[in-house]
């Protein structure tokens, strides 16, 4: 049975306290996810001092702030990240995140060692992040909100280029030669796994669009997977019947506290219960044969009906139409053989409700 790899999405949602990240571990590992997964940035770095917040920032945080004031708060240090790190390790889940610059990814890659990255859908077109990704030869999860195919085919052909180590100069041009060369697309499918994503928090229902899942993987013939920003988990638990490889979901302690994503997350509790959704879609979606199963075998002579006589018949009566009928049991001859019973003379007396005997 295929296993989806869910990725509890802890983000910034720790507010900045070491204290509260691990207690997101802890839950995350309660609830049963594959990984925590946390976002690793130096705020000066991303954002400028001129960057307007997203809507639904201003609507939960303090109005007077910057945007860069407001991540500048939700940074994690080397030294916490170190020790969020071996906080997974002891709880046995994975360790991820997600780097928003350049130094970033030296710290995660070089520094703590993880073994995958993350690529957010805010990043997909920063080419110079995206390369510095790939040179580190580690696999990645893309998530592709905010773009159409053809900025998804430009930045798989950055991350060829870089996994590929091609030594001519970097340039869109080589970038896509790369790409569609079977080496580059040979280091894609090693690699990368693509993560549908409406980029809104929440997302509205209406543009969740999961069968955009079918139209990645047509298109790349990438494993696909899905990151949800929706309210609740009925969205993610029908991408897993689709076909997700991998659930991304944001989840928070309380979704009362303070800060840009608390809202649009999960509580605990309901981790844990979209986890245990998840799980049992994945065994319900079982094999593509259709068969009746061992469990259904035992119920076949209940639910299934046999020939039956209807009215008594004496030895040496033709079978009709009106001296024969179908009921259960289904321990008989099947209701299947119906017409070529018609007409068969009885060789022994029946009487009405007798199964009929070959």
């Amino acid at each position: 049975m295929f296993r989806t790899f869910i990725i509890a999405e802890a983000g910034v949602n720790h507010n900045g306290s070491l204290d509260m990240a691990k207690e997101l571990v802890y839950r995350a590992v309660e609830a049963g996810a594959d990984a925590v997964k946390f976002q690793t940035f130096k705020a000066e770095h991303i954002i400028s001092r001129h960057a307007q917040k997203a809507e639904y920032q201003k609507k939960r945080t303090d109005n007077e702030e910057s945007q860069l004031e407001m991540v500048k708060k939700l940074e994690l240090s080397r030294e916490m990240h170190e020790e969020l790190v071996r906080c997974c390790r002891d709880n046995n889940i994975k360790f991820l995140s997600t780097p928003f610059d350049v130094g970033s990814v030296d710290l995660l890659a070089h520094d703590i060692q993880v073994d995958q990255l993350k690529i957010p859908s805010g990043e997909i077109t920063n080419a110079p992040l995206l390369l510095k990704i790939a040179q580190s030869n580690l696999p990645v999860f893309l998530s592709t909100g905010m773009s159409n195919l053809g900025e998804i085919e430009q930045a798989l052909a950055v991350l060829s280029y870089g996994y590929v180590a091609d030594k001519q100069a970097p340039s869109l041009s080589r970038f896509m030669e790369v790409y569609s060369s079977e080496e580059g697309q040979q280091v894609l499918r090693e690699k990368v796994t693509l993560l549908h994503c409406t980029t809104e928090y929440p997302a509205p229902f209406e543009d969740v669009n999961l069968r955009a899942m079918d139209t990645l993987a047509a298109a790349f013939g990438l494993r696909v997977g899905f990151s949800d920003h929706t309210r609740g988990i009925s969205v993610p638990i029908a991408a897993v019947a689709r076909g997700a490889k991998v659930i991304e979901k944001h989840f928070t302690l309380d979704r009362s506290l303070p800060g840009p994503d608390h809202m649009a997350s999960l509580e605990p509790d309901e981790l844990k219960q979209m986890i245990d959704s998840i799980r049992q879609v994945e065994m319900a979606l079982g094999k593509p044969m259709k068969l009746a199963t061992p469990v259904e075998q035992k119920n076949k002579a209940v639910a299934r009906k046999s020939l039956v006589v209807a009215k008594t018949i004496r030895k040496g009566d033709q079978f009709t139409t009106e001296n024969v009928t179908s009921k259960r049991p289904g321990t008989g001859i099947s209701p299947m053989l119906y017409w070529e019973w018609i007409g068969k003379v009885a060789d022994r007396d029946y009487e009405e409700d007798d199964v009929i005997q070959s």
